[in-house]
């Protein structure tokens, strides 16, 4: 099969997760996949595999699946410790004509089991860690069944147990059925369950596949992508379609990911924006480990220039580019950009792009207050097209509170250019009065000051803007040096630097802004 046939076949019949393994495979089943670190499901898989093997391996877990009584329209949450065979797992799950609620390792127990308890009596896929961990949720009224990835439990059944189970028939849901759910990241509080389709999940393909075909030769793809987010079933699927062999990374320290680095030489490496911020300092690593790399894709939330300069500059790769996609769970990706090597430390960090080509989202600002929106009057952010998510699972009402007919209110606030670009100044929620931009602040703060590592503007009990900033290292910051960067910003208190790990995050490890609020407040009241 030609990749552009199973493209054109995904078009027409929605992506399917659960055939996507064995679709891929019949385009090149050589391809490989990369890990580094091994497979709960399958440690004897080793670290690098095939497409075929890769495909063999969901079909096994799909019989394994079956033979332990899951049966289509089911709803199986799995929340399990971060490993690449979540994904898999997934796969296998919808290749049964179940319904895989991807859970992220990062939430505690009490949100785990209140999405357990929204999505009604599901079968619950973990492992022993986590079983630990819920210890005190009451899983045997919550759920119809309890499966560990490995081990053995009392009250639950392991996947080992099924072993060599009798392979069964793909079972394909209906195109706009429910094909996957996931999560929003709960910034403002427990986490919406949001529901993908095959028609949405496929048609969120169509921008980003034409971005891939600037790759004019067959280079690794390294994608640093919660294995749980909607964002990494378009990232496998594109890489795998595109037959370009694939460095999955599950670890975040600048160490490991150097080393793997260094020893796959991708030429594309998509990352979280925070992990790629982490990452500065291996710009300055003797080995080099970012000078293969020729494009660099972020998502999920704000990414300061000064990240991107970095990292196109640690490239040697002739015309390296650092592509920015705006964009959410709900949405997918709606405007994007490019970054240049010589303009990406000067350009506008609210900028976050336009329209993509080839069937892509829209996106429009509406006015707040009846004025036309700009720079001093933000407007509310919309976007409309097919690939928007079709609800949120058990809330019905609560998404419909953000659609304006065919538009989705995101809950970020901005306003266009006369050139057309997007400028994304901040979330509505987050809004601090006297601030034109939080993001806008933080973004030219830490251009000026390299030794910070995160900068985050949140409001105070009285409505100031406080600087809550972390350093490189943790080192005592320098106050003086400090006052000469904000000069231009006089309605910001004295910051706050706390140590990096204290920083509340999200499971893409966004900064929970109002989480980090309430922490300073019950902070700052008990030394007054």
């Amino acid at each position: 099969m030609k990749a552009s046939t199973a493209y054109k076949s995904i078009q027409k019949r929605g992506l399917h997760i659960g055939l996507l393994p064995e679709m891929a495979a019949a385009v090149n089943g050589s391809t490989p996949i990369t890990l580094d670190h091994d497979l709960d499901v399958f440690p004897e898989a080793g670290r690098r595999l095939t497409v075929s093997q890769y495909a063999e391996h969901v079909d096994d877990l799909a019989a394994r699946l079956w033979a332990a009584g899951i049966r289509p329209d089911e709803r199986v949450v799995l929340y399990k410790t971060a490993n690449a065979d979540i994904w898999m797992l997934a796969a296998a799950t919808a290749r049964i004509g179940a319904v895989p609620v991807n859970l992220s390792p990062a939430l505690d127990a009490a949100t785990v089991g209140a999405l357990i308890k929204r999505v009604d009596q599901p079968t619950l896929l973990t492992d022993g860690r986590k079983l630990d961990l819920m210890a005190e949720v009451p899983l045997a009224d919550l759920t119809k069944r309890v499966i560990i990835a490995a081990g053995d439990r009392p009250g639950t059944r392991s996947l080992a147990e099924f072993a060599g189970a009798p392979r069964v028939e793909p079972v394909l849901r209906p195109i706009d059925e429910a094909a996957v759910i996931t999560h929003t990241s709960g910034t403002t509080g427990l986490p919406k369950l949001v529901v993908h389709t095959a028609r949405t999940q496929g048609i969120r393909l169509k921008p980003q596949w034409r971005l891939l075909s600037l790759m004019r030769k067959k280079e690794t793809v390294a994608i640093h992508v919660p294995f749980v987010h909607s964002r990494m079933v378009a990232a496998m699927s594109l890489a795998l379609l595109k037959e370009l062999p694939v460095l999955l990374m599950n670890e975040t320290a600048p160490a490991v990911v150097a080393e793997q680095l260094v020893q796959n030489r991708p030429g594309f490496v998509e990352a979280l924006p925070n992990s790629l911020m982490e990452w500065e300092e291996l710009t300055e690593d003797p080995r080099k480990p970012f000078a293969s790399v020729k494009y660099f894709s972020s998502t999920f939330d704000a990414i300061h220039p000064r990240t991107m300069s970095r990292l196109l500059k640690a490239s040697e790769r002739r015309g390296a580019l650092f592509f920015q996609i705006y964009g959410q769970s709900e949405v997918g990706p709606a405007v994007g950009r490019a970054y240049f090597r010589n303009s990406a430390h000067k350009a506008n960090g609210r900028c976050v792009g336009w329209a993509m080509p080839n069937g892509a989202a829209k996106v429009r600002v509406v006015s707040r207050n009846g004025t036309k929106p700009s720079g001093k009057n933000p407007g509310f952010i919309e976007v409309s097209w097919p690939g928007l998510a079709k609800t949120y699972f058990a809330e019905q009402e609560r998404y419909d509170s953000n659609r304006r007919g065919a538009w989705w209110r995101t809950g970020d606030v901005g306003y266009r250019t006369k050139l057309g670009c997007l400028h994304m100044l901040d979330r509505e929620i987050d809004m601090i009065p006297g601030v034109r931009s939080s993001l806008e602040v933080e973004d030219l703060v830490l251009s000026r000051l390299e030794e910070l590592s995160e900068l985050v503007l949140v409001q105070g009990s009285k409505s100031e803007a406080i600087p809550v900033i972390c350093t490189v290292d943790d080192a005592p910051l320098d106050r003086d040096r400090w006052r000469a960067a904000v000069a231009e910003f006089p309605q910001l208190a004295d910051p706050v630097q706390i140590l990096q790990a204290e920083l509340p995050r999200t499971a893409t490890l966004k900064v929970q802004r109002l989480a980090l609020s309430r922490i300073l407040e019950a902070q700052l009241g008990d030394a007054a």
